[in-house]
């Protein structure tokens, strides 16, 4: 059953001709009109619109995921190479269903080492990407196939592979012998999460995954017939909370749905100066000194939408599509996310496999400063003081995100010292979510980038470049495209990671 509530729901007005433009483009929705968001998006739209139809659709993957599932029962741990709309489903439908997923969407030397750390014996690798060129998909594909071989393990035996049919990664691994799944090539990345992108690992866990497309069919059938359910959604978004949009997963049964929808939202919306920027909260009481739209999946808030996980993931794809309409966006296109891609293939070919050694504007203990400030809490200072009266703090931790983990903390005391909505992405996983919004949304932004040095390290198979010189490029090239717009950035530099981030934490709140 789906339910929609909150304290905003006074403010729509279903008479509007907003509103009713909506409902319009809803009926448009429904029957895959590749027009609605307008002749430039058209031809992109005509090939991406297939995740209507997954609900029903993706039932014709029950056999296979049944037999992949049985084949697989010998293994224990589970390991997910995989970006954005790739690993952020999987992820929560593991989380929901209580089942161990490790999610490698990080280049991190120290996050790579801990999946290898396991018994390969009993680990399946499965490696997902929609084009089979992802630079970190590929990269850890490549370490895993070493991995096995060096255990005298067949890969074969261990790997699964999603991705589209006729990609270069369908047609290599093919040849070589792998299991490989091919996924609707006209669904996109962050609308996949009923396609075998999200279902793969979802039915390898255990998981009845004809359970998640019951629910999503029955979901999509609510709201054909009631189209209020998806439209006070894209109203809200749309015409009543403006730039920023703050989601919670507390008092929900649904960890990491916030992280999903802020990829969906962010990535889809965040483009032409315009969008809707997610800012994912532990609870929404820690943004009450902030003027924010608040979401929520149970409890209280602006906007409270209530639902199994499968029928969430029905209804924020559609409502996100109606607000790509109201905004005048191309939902399905990221420009952005491919030109951080450049920018990190400009760099690992510059420094020729090998990362350069940099010299900071400033050292305050175990931390390297790049940018202004002669010590943190100066540099801390100068980038509060810099925030438009508009705009948001943006912090990307381009560290271990299980061991380094105390670093998000500096999210909630950055957003009481400023006042203002600051986000946090661990990098290069925010590079395929919220780094489109950051160079193609509103032009507002001020940007904390956290790097630190690694304690161990890994060559790449057929590469000249090891991780931590893939991390580093992925890095200062995102920070170069930032700083191409003239946009204010600080880069802080963790020489010793837990000494850094206690530093961090300490000065942040004693600004």
């Amino acid at each position: 059953m789906i339910k929609v509530s909150g304290a905003s729901m006074s403010k729509i007005d279903r008479t509007c001709n907003e509103y009713q433009d909506l409902l319009q483009a809803h009926k448009r929705l429904a029957q895959k009109d590749a027009t609605l968001w307008g002749p430039q998006a058209e031809p992109e739209a005509a090939i991406r619109l297939n995740w209507i139809e997954l609900p029903n659709r993706s039932r014709e993957l029950l056999p296979l995921l049944d037999a992949l599932a049985a084949k697989h029962r010998d293994k224990n741990v589970v390991i997910l190479c995989g970006m954005g709309g790739s690993s952020l489903a999987p992820e929560v439908i593991a989380a929901t269903y209580e089942r161990q997923l490790f999610v490698m969407d990080s280049t991190d030397p120290s996050y790579v080492e801990r999946a290898l750390n396991n018994d390969l014996s009993k680990v399946l690798v499965i490696v997902s990407s929609k084009s089979g060129t992802t630079i970190e998909t590929t990269s850890q594909r490549a370490i895993f196939e070493q991995a096995f071989v060096s255990k005298n393990l067949d890969p074969r035996a261990h790997m699964v592979f999603i991705t589209d049919p006729g990609s270069a990664l369908d047609n290599q691994t093919r040849e070589q012998g792998f299991t490989v799944i091919n996924a609707d090539p006209h669904v996109g990345g962050r609308f996949s999460a009923l396609s075998a992108f999200g279902l793969v690992p979802a039915a390898v866990l255990g998981i009845d995954v004809s359970v998640l497309l019951d629910n999503a069919d029955d979901a999509k059938a609510a709201f054909l017939s009631d189209p209020q359910l998806v439209c006070d959604i894209a109203y809200l978004i749309s015409y009543v909370g403006k730039q920023y949009i703050s989601f919670t997963d507390s008092e929900s049964s649904m960890p990491g749905l916030s992280d999903w929808i802020e990829q969906l939202v962010a990535e889809s919306t965040g483009k032409s100066n315009v969008g809707r920027l997610p800012v994912v909260v532990k609870s929404s009481s820690e943004i009450k000194d902030v003027d924010i739209f608040s979401v929520a999946f149970g409890g209280s808030a602006d906007l409270v939408v209530s639902a199994d996980l499968s029928a969430q993931f029905i209804i924020w794809e559609w409502a996100t599509s109606l607000v790509c309409y109201a905004l005048k966006v191309d939902p399905f296109n990221q420009p952005n996310v491919t030109e951080a891609k450049d920018a990190t293939s400009s760099l690992l070919s510059q420094w020729k496999g090998t990362k350069p050694l940099l010299t900071p504007d400033n050292l305050d203990g175990e931390i390297e400063i790049f940018g202004q400030g002669t010590d943190l809490k100066k540099a801390l200072k100068s980038l509060i003081a810099s925030i438009p009266s508009d705009g948001y703090i943006s912090i990307m931790a381009y560290l271990d995100r299980v061991r380094d983990s105390r670093v998000e903390e500096l999210r909630e005391i950055l957003s009481r010292k400023s006042q203002r909505p600051v986000t946090f992405g661990w990098g290069p996983r925010f590079l395929h979510s919220t780094g489109q919004f950051h160079k193609g949304g509103q032009p507002n932004g001020v940007f904390l980038q956290i790097t630190g040095e690694s304690d161990c390290d890994f060559e790449i198979p057929g590469q000249k470049f090891t991780l931590s010189t893939l991390l580093a490029a992925q890095a200062l090239g995102d920070a170069n495209a930032l700083r191409s717009r003239e946009y204010l950035l600080l880069r802080l530099n963790l020489k010793n990671r837990a000494e850094g981030i206690s530093n961090l934490l300490a000065s942040a709140e004693a600004l």
